[in-house]
């Protein structure tokens, strides 16, 4: 039995996410796709558009037969943090190979980056310091540092260093980059394989003329018009339908649901500051505190406090680090103990029931409901577990306030069976 693990938001489930699928488990030879998913909170620093189960549900009926939840704290953190969380839950499950998007799609290229990045080389930290000393951003420095320490490396064709430049550009190359430093980070022997992403770019805000549409435009269309009027040629079939059913429910959340939150936790926390926040340094946090009259909403928040330092997406991390209290301290816990503390299933297709079986080797702890885990989790493990718990309520919260009906409790949520 051979397995392939994919790390995705689907929000939403689109054609793109489709091929994905298809392509990994072509590629792989695998027999079983399994999904590491973040929950109900992105990496974008936002709610997801549809919650975890609506999402988990797409996902199984389009090709995954496992899919496992990414913690909150990883989830909506930086890269790193997002890549290590999710690959040390397929380290956990055993998973024989990893396939990931870029816009590149030169897996060579990226394992080597990937490898000065881990090693750091004593010509590539000469090169980045450099680079840094011209006052230039970090992402900067390190681009131009990698083009003049590859510039003389064998290893590469002319063509590789000809896009060398752009590779650290991408968000999708900077995330498989990642991927492939946790994975050394936890010595796994996973086959790699990645997939160059198909049409539009991942940030692009229009539906395009072909079906590879980004998530963005389809996110756009929906919050603008409330409908899916459109969307046929860009969705499978059944991904779909479930939105359109959660759209009828009144279920769509946007980073403005937040707002009233947000305003909230900022002001009880105007005095003492915002630096024990993940990824909030007292500048950041200076600068928060400082234009609070201003605040309309979260969006419009984070459009007046970026800068050329710190982009809208950096800033949405950061805010909904406040709002759901993850702490700095949190992550470096977490990092010390292994990052993810547990394996909690979100979903599964019966007919890929062996694959089940690979859950019992894991050496952390495996949740199917969350009434068992009182007996089963260290300290630390229900510290990470009770941040997820209250972000799915405060979503849920959400939800309720438009609807007026109840919160559906978390602890009282069915894995998605199909």
């Amino acid at each position: 039995m051979k397995t392939v693990g994919i790390i995705a938001e689907y929000n939403p489930f689109h054609n793109g996410h489709l091929y994905q699928i298809e392509k990994a488990k072509e590629l792989s030879q695998a027999d079983y796709v399994i999904v590491i998913m973040s929950g109900n909170f992105v990496q974008r620093g936002t709610p997801a558009l549809l919650d975890k189960y609506a999402r988990c549900e797409s996902a199984l009926f389009c090709g995954a037969d496992l899919v496992i939840e990414l913690p909150v704290c990883f989830a909506c953190g930086s890269a790193e943090y997002f890549a290590k969380g999710a690959v040390s839950l397929l380290h956990e499950l055993h998973a024989d190979a990893i396939c990931f998007g870029s816009e590149c799609g030169d897996i060579k290229l990226l394992n080597i980056i990937a490898d000065i990045l881990t090693t750091e080389p004593p010509a590539f930290k000469d090169a980045l310091t450099g680079a840094l000393a011209k006052g230039v951003s970090f992402p900067v420095a390190r681009s131009q540092a990698l083009e003049h320490y590859l510039s003389s490396d064998n290893r590469l064709s002319a063509q590789q260093i000809q896009v060398l430049s752009t590779v650290l550009q991408s968000p999708n190359n900077i995330l498989g980059i990642e991927y492939l430093k946790a994975l050394r980070f936890f010595n796994t022997s996973m086959e790699t394989y990645t997939i160059k992403r198909q049409g539009s770019h991942y940030s692009a805000p229009l539906l395009p003329s072909h079906g590879f549409s980004s998530a963005t435009a389809i996110r756009n269309l929906v919050y603008d018009t409330a409908s899916t009027n459109g969307l046929a040629g860009y969705m499978p079939q059944v991904s779909l339908s479930i939105l359109e059913r959660e759209l009828s429910l009144n279920h769509m959340v946007s980073e403005d649901s937040l707002s009233g939150l947000l305003l909230y936790k900022l002001y009880s926390l105007q005095e003492e500051g915002y630096t024990e926040y993940m990824d909030i340094s007292q500048a950041l946090s200076d600068k928060i505190a400082g234009h609070l009259e201003k605040y309309i909403s979260f969006r419009s928040y984070c459009e007046l406090l970026k800068s050329k330092d710190i982009t809208y997406t950096r800033l949405s991390r950061c805010l909904l680090h406040i709002l759901l209290d993850i702490k700095k301290d949190d992550l470096a816990l977490y990092a010390e103990n292994g990052y993810a503390q547990y394996i909690r299933i979100l979903g599964f297709k019966e007919k890929s029931a062996p694959l089940l079986g690979v859950l019992k080797t894991s050496r952390i702890p495996v949740i199917s409901k969350l009434a068992d885990t009182e007996k089963t989790l260290t300290p630390v493990a229900k510290k990470q577990l009770y941040q997820d718990i209250f972000a799915a309520h405060v979503y849920e919260g959400l939800i309720a306030q438009k609807t007026g009906s109840p919160i559906r409790n978390e602890y009282r949520r069915k894995i998605v069976i199909l």
